[in-house]
């Protein structure tokens, strides 16, 4: 069976997140989105809330896409995460070039910790190119609209936390 790991914050979870989590259900038997307990980024929502969002934006997409989805939240490094759940590469989306940058350093400092493991990047959609979790939330704060960057349930919770 293929494990893939799928991490990040998810702060929100976006458009583009959801496309490189249907996109990497093709390249594995389990998908294992790997949700980063990180306080140095100081998370808008809380890691219960994040994996609720996620949980429940990918609901039924298991099925449909005939892989097994599991939602795991984590505060090691990657590496040892990956190792955890069993995961033979990891999977990360890319943007643009500034994202290639720091993920080939990363992939770099794991190949060193454990070089079983490969890391598959996937290129955003071109629709989702420009979307960032930091730029949705700034989008929101300043009560923008923010429909095409996430699902309407993330785009409601965003706005009751920003605004009330």
């Amino acid at each position: 069976m293929r494990t893939a790991l799928y991490p990040g914050t998810f702060d929100p979870l976006t458009l583009g997140h959801l496309d490189v989590i249907r996109r990497a259900m093709t390249l594995a038997d389990r998908l294992v989105i790997g949700v980063a307990i990180n306080r140095d980024k100081g998370p808008l929502f809380s890691l219960d809330e994040r994996v609720a969002m996620i949980v429940g934006e990918t609901k039924g997409l298991a099925e449909r896409m005939g892989c097994e989805l599991i939602v795991h939240p984590f505060e090691n490094l990657l590496i040892h995460c990956a190792r955890d759940v069993g995961a033979s590469m990891i999977v990360r989306g890319l943007r643009a070039v500034s994202d290639f940058e720091y993920e080939f350093q990363m992939v770099g400092m794991n190949r060193a910790m454990d070089d079983e493991i490969e890391t598959v990047f996937l290129m955003a959609d071109a629709h989702h190119q420009a979307i960032a979790s930091r730029l949705v939330k700034e989008i929101c704060r300043l009560e923008g609209d923010i429909s095409s960057f996430v699902p309407p349930d993330v785009a409601r919770a965003l706005k009751e936390r920003l605004h009330g």
